[in-house]
């Protein structure tokens, strides 16, 4: 694995990730044994606004059922498990880091949706999928450790079926100046690569895409981290598997909405030709 690969898979690398989350579920009173999405929605969806923003992207998409779908950097499965359960799409899910692959494939099987669902180690940027192979490829708050972005998108549009859709959340840069360091997705500014929300709309339109829809999710994004400050310290959440810095990152990152220097936007995107 090169050297930028191997160090944007070790930022996110946990160890006994599954356990960490059944203990927790068990601790709740849940049955481990026959868990649904909506149980594993605190733990398992790993982005800004959490389930409500995986709702949203759904709604943009208008999905039929019939979709054949590729989640680009799909963490522990959460969007997946979400999208088979709640339209009964088949997805496969690729991501760098191989302790997110083997924890989205547990819990895959601990939801009972692993005839649904797949998912597969890889580099975003050298999709390992034949042209045309989805209606859809959908990604959450995936991007922002990728610099190569004109690479990732004509990978993304490649793999796509003519007029398949690209379906998207986004950390973008807001205002001029540092980020407050760490946030979720990097220590420091080593492995963050983030574009304004102008430049990530012209890099789609250059690799092809027609945007279809593009909102700002800013306003939102803030209340449902100041919601998240104030859950009680032993309530299900993302914490449970993230490590004892995560508070640390989550509040940087509120810091950053808060003061403009980033933002966070949605949309989806057509595949031109």
């Amino acid at each position: 694995m090169p050297q930028s690969e191997h160090a944007v898979s070790s930022h996110y690398s946990r160890p006994r990730i599954v356990e960490a989350i059944l203990a927790a579920l068990k601790a709740a009173g849940k049955d481990v044994e026959r868990l649904t999405p909506d149980d594993l929605a605190p733990l398992d969806e790993f982005h800004t606004r959490g389930r409500a923003a995986t709702a949203d992207l759904a709604r943009l998409l208008r999905l039929t059922g019939g979709e054949r779908v590729l989640d680009v950097g799909c963490g522990i499965g959460g969007p997946s498990r979400f999208l088979a359960h709640a339209f009964g799409c088949r997805v496969t899910g690729l991501d760098l880091t191989l302790e997110f692959i083997e924890a989205a494939t547990a819990l895959a099987g601990r939801t009972g949706l692993s005839a649904l669902v797949d998912y597969r180690q890889g580099n975003a940027l050298a999709l390992p999928f034949p042209d045309g192979s989805f209606d859809v490829a959908w990604s959450q708050n995936s991007v922002m450790n990728i610099a190569g972005r004109d690479t990732l998108y004509a990978e993304i549009r490649r793999v796509l079926k003519p007029g398949g859709r690209y379906a998207f959340t986004d950390v973008v840069a807001g205002t001029p100046g540092p980020l407050r360091f760490p946030v979720p997705w990097a220590q420091d500014p080593s492995i963050s690569f983030l574009l304004t929300a102008e430049q990530t709309r012209a890099a789609l339109e250059r690799a092809g895409f027609r945007v279809a829809a593009f909102e700002d999710q800013t306003a939102d994004a803030l209340v449902q981290q100041r919601k998240s400050a104030a859950l009680p310290r032993d309530a299900l959440g993302l914490h449970v598997w993230q490590g004892p810095d995560f508070p640390a990152k989550v509040q940087n990152s509120r810091r950053n909405l808060e003061e403009g220097r980033i933002g966070l936007v949605q949309g989806v995107a057509e595949r031109v030709g």
